[in-house]
């Protein structure tokens, strides 16, 4: 958590927020001055955002952010269980919520921004179905559509330049450095121009050397031409050899076959495509069609709920469970007719399933005998243009078999000689060993004979002495060898400088008058180069003024057209209203009660009548409910106190009644009752 608030304290004290915070006084902040430092970041990235806190409503702040935060794919840290509690502390600017938002901002600022520039024109606008079937609505959003498509491209575009590499100063600079080069071009071809004036006959001359060149170009577009009809050529050989390959294979093959072995062969071939045509190939599409059918049949249906698949579920276990039991009932029945039947119709699904089983078997064996054939003959043609051996058939593989049986037995001979020649380098090398264990054992012997006699390091010193003279008699032959090697390489060296330097004379004089001719151009380029930075100076600071001075014009320009247009509305809207007004005036002025009527004035003043005569019979009747206000309300208070006299009389009757003995007598008026 603190690397976390250093990481804020430190970014917010940079460009461009400034804010002079440290540790201390970061984490003493108000939750309004937290989210006021939040608020600014969002409009670092979003400048539509950049407002005070304090003037707008702590739910609309929290909306607005959660939005904005939304939109940049922020993801709360307790996942979407904890979004009540994050947007609650985003009102009450908890630190818990706001630290972490901010951590994650100010690391992402640059890629923020360009999220939120995108999501300004690429966050669609959703339409209601319902509004879409109008014409002109749905005219309008496919408009949008395509806008929002062609942004997407420019700006997939756009980030391409960028990434590219180009800028305009590398531009610019080859631009110069191609001006230069033009220039340069130019002053040569003025000077040859210049020698070839003074040459006798010289149109004549350059119009045979542009004729020459011409009859190059040509001469090239030719041999192209002649090179391209040689491959073309080649290939129609090829493909002409290749032909003759197949045709002389297949007239092999006719030959070889027998009629019966044909006929059955087709016999077989008409069976399987009759079985194919006539039974399993109607089943899978009678199959595929149920299938189809089937799901047209879920697609048109409504979007199932919950409930309803619940439902679903529960009336498929229920017919599971009737088959189940219907299942056990045909058991317990147990026919034997019926187990007959059943084992014959078991026999004939065992056959019918094996037979299907084996023309998928016979489809996929063909299917992979097309394919090897296929390879055979792409590797055949590959093998015959690379200008290999043709393929092996019939007698000819039966000659190449034999043949490798004879290699065969000459193999296994040779590898019984090196099994041989093995064994006796294993005795050899075994002989060696031994031999080197005594000569060891005999210059031991030698050096105790030495040391007896007190001439110890005899051999070693002979030994010595006969390797140091062999090397030194190669080493007086290898230095006469370098001698002679010496002596011939000075010559070539000597030769080769001789012939350099005849070559490099011509350069050499041409180079001096190069170099005296760029001696003489040298201050006419600085100068030259010294005025046209100065004008390209001055041309560059009048293209600034001038850019200014159009963007100061073309915002001038919408303005004026903006107003414009605010005035045409306004006159448009006016003139409707004088024309209106006209209308109305003219159907005022005539003589015609039928179109008088029709007119605005005598409406309103046709509804004003009648509202006031609505009005006088609404007053009327306030005034007889107030007049009868007071009779009504002492009638509704002798009417009260009747019904509480007569609850009165009823509660005291049945209080009455429950306390009289059994069996006597309840006179009542014009009532006599028996309580029992």
């Amino acid at each position: 958590m603190s690397e976390q608030l250093k990481f804020i304290v430190e970014q917010l004290n940079r460009e461009p927020f400034k804010k002079n915070l440290n540790l201390i006084t970061f984490d003493s902040l108000e939750p309004m001055q937290l989210l006021q430092t939040l608020n600014d970041v969002l409009a670092e990235i979003d400048p539509k955002q950049a407002l005070d806190i304090r003037e707008e409503i702590p739910e609309q702040t929290a909306k607005r952010m959660f939005t904005l935060l939304g939109m940049l794919k922020y993801k709360p840290p307790g996942g979407i269980s904890e979004v009540s509690s994050f947007r609650q502390g985003l009102v009450a600017g908890s630190k818990p919520v706001v630290h972490p938002i901010l951590h994650w901002l100010l690391q992402r600022i640059p890629e923020l921004k360009k999220r939120a520039y995108l999501a300004r024109f690429l966050f669609k606008l959703e339409v209601p179905a319902e509004f879409l079937q109008d014409d002109i609505i749905a005219e309008t959003y496919h408009q949008y559509e395509e806008l929002v498509e062609g942004f997407k491209n420019i700006h997939k575009e756009c980030e391409q330049l960028k990434s590219s590499g180009f800028s305009t100063a590398d531009i610019r600079r080859d631009i110069v450095a191609m001006e230069e080069e033009k220039d340069q071009l130019i002053k040569r071809v003025e000077r040859l121009r210049k020698r070839v004036e003074a040459v006798s006959n010289h149109k004549r001359m350059l119009e045979l050397a542009r004729q020459l060149r011409v009859e190059k170009e040509r001469e090239e577009s030719l041999a192209h031409q002649k090179q391209e009809q040689k491959n073309q050529l080649f290939q129609a050989e090829q493909r002409l050899q290749r032909s003759h390959i197949q045709l002389k294979d297949l007239q092999q093959a006719a030959a070889d076959e027998k009629p019966e072995s044909l006929m059955k062969r087709l016999e077989e071939d008409i069976k399987f495509n009759s079985y194919m045509v006539s039974e399993k190939l109607p089943r899978e599409l009678e199959n595929m069609r149920k299938v189809v059918q089937y799901l047209q049949k879920v697609a048109s249906e409504p979007a199932m709920g919950q409930a309803e698949l619940r439902e679903l579920e529960d009336k498929i276990r229920e017919i599971n469970t009737e088959i189940n039991h219907l299942i056990e009932k045909k058991m317990m029945r147990n026919d034997p007719m019926d187990d007959k039947l059943s084992l014959f119709r078991q026999q004939a699904a065992i056959i019918v399933h094996k037979k299907e089983t084996k023309v998928e078997e016979l489809q996929e064996a063909r299917e992979e005998l097309a394919a090897v054939e296929r390879e055979l003959n792409m590797k055949s043609s590959q093998a015959r243009e690379r200008g290999g051996a043709e393929l092996i058939r019939g007698d000819e593989f039966k000659r190449y078999v034999a043949k490798m049986r004879g290699k065969s037995s000459t193999y296994k001979k040779k590898r019984l000689e090196i099994a041989e020649l093995k064994a006796e380098y294993g005795v050899l090398q075994r002989t060696e060993e031994i031999l080197r264990e005594r000569h060891t054992a005999g210059q031991q012997q030698l050096q105790s004979l030495e040391a007896q006699r007190g001439i110890s390091g005899y051999s070693d010193t002979q030994e010595e002495l006969e390797r140091v003279s062999a090397i030194k008699s190669e080493l007086d032959e290898m230095k006469g060898r370098t001698l002679d090697d010496m002596s011939e390489m000075v010559k070539k060296l000597n030769s080769v400088i001789a012939q350099k330097k005849s070559a490099l004379s011509p350069l050499i004089k041409d180079l001096r008058a190069l170099r005296q001719e760029h001696a003489e151009l040298a201050p006419d380029f600085e100068q030259k180069k010294g005025q046209y930075d100065t004008c390209a100076a001055g041309l560059e600071s009048n293209r600034s003024k001038l850019e200014q001075e159009v963007r100061t014009l073309r915002e001038e320009t919408a303005q004026e057209e903006s107003r414009y247009h605010h005035i045409n509305c306004l006159r448009e809207i006016i003139e409707s209203q004088m024309q209106r007004a006209a209308e109305q005036s003219k159907i005022n002025q005539s003589m015609d009660l039928q179109v008088r009527r029709t007119a605005l004035r005598e409406k309103y003043i046709s509804n004003t009548a009648e509202q006031e005569s609505l009005g006088k019979a609404l007053r009327q009747q306030v005034k007889q409910v107030r007049e009868n206000q007071e009779p009504n309300m002492r009638q509704m208070k002798m009417w009260k106190d009747l019904e509480t006299l007569l609850e009165c009389k009823k509660q005291c009757y049945l209080k009455a009644q429950s306390q009289a003995p059994i069996g006597h007598v309840i006179q009542d008026v014009g009532k006599d009752m028996l309580v029992l």
